[in-house]
């Protein structure tokens, strides 16, 4: 046993996993710093001076946390004018989820069909509580968002932007800015799914328009049911395409 675990490269020296953690306890403080001085997006944020005072550590240390966090999206360094708190910034999750379904793309899928999962009860779970607080205004751009994928699909032309409006529309009544930011997320992340998985090739543009049809109707028709179902059945289909792929 000792001989294979040979084989698998150095050992990490204690030490690098110690300055890790002291990062990370660090990068915590900073957060705390900033909740407890109750600053909002958009606000500076202590000099590095302060910081270093108020915190305790020297200044490269500090440095390399800040970056950290400016790589997460929580702050944001503007060389010149300072460091403020970012405004809400879904970039860092939408790589990361990214990266993590493409590679699930060369080992079964896995992880990108976990996020079909969560898309899928998501919007099947919520879509009652929309078509409770849609209007006829919004119900007629949902129907606008369909009209423009058939007629791309009629084309044959992939609607991507088309599908993800669509989604984005049905949603809007709830005035949920982070479903909505969400939905954006995952519809960034199955984008590069789609393209990894052949882009338009892979789907029947006519049948996957037709399916956006039959969940418009069920809105259309109050039917919260067979709204859910049939956005269900949307991405069971999604789900298909990824298992066949990666099979």
């Amino acid at each position: 046993m000792a001989a294979r675990n040979m084989t698998t490269g150095p050992a990490i020296p204690l030490a690098r996993f110690s300055a890790q953690a002291r990062l990370r306890a660090l990068q915590s403080d900073i957060l705390e710093l900033i909740l407890e001085r109750d600053l909002v997006p958009g606000d500076p944020l202590p000099t590095e001076n302060e910081l270093t005072a108020a915190l305790g550590v020297g200044r490269n240390t500090l440095r390399e946390s800040l970056k950290a966090l400016q790589a997460l999206g929580v702050i944001e360094i503007r060389h010149g004018f300072g460091m403020f708190v970012a405004p809400s910034n879904f970039e860092a999750l939408t790589d990361g989820l990214t990266f993590r379904a493409r590679l699930s793309l060369r080992h079964q899928g896995e992880e990108a069909l976990q996020l079909v999962e969560v898309r899928q009860a998501l919007e099947s779970g919520l879509v009652g509580a929309a078509m409770d607080r849609i209007s006829a205004e919004q119900l007629a751009a949902v129907e606008e968002s369909v009209n423009r994928m058939e007629a791309l699909a009629d084309a044959g032309e992939p609607f991507i932007e088309a599908d993800a409006e669509f989604h984005r529309r049905l949603f809007e009544p709830l005035n949920n800015d982070l479903l909505i930011s969400l939905m954006d997320v995952f519809w960034k992340v199955y984008r590069r799914i789609h393209l990894e998985l052949g882009g338009p090739y892979a789907v029947d543009l006519q049948a996957t328009a037709a399916v956006h049809r039959g969940i418009y109707e069920a809105v259309a028709t109050a039917d919260k049911a067979l709204a859910s179902e049939r956005l269900s059945t949307h991405f069971d289909d999604i789900r298909t395409i990824i298992v066949r792929t990666t099979a």
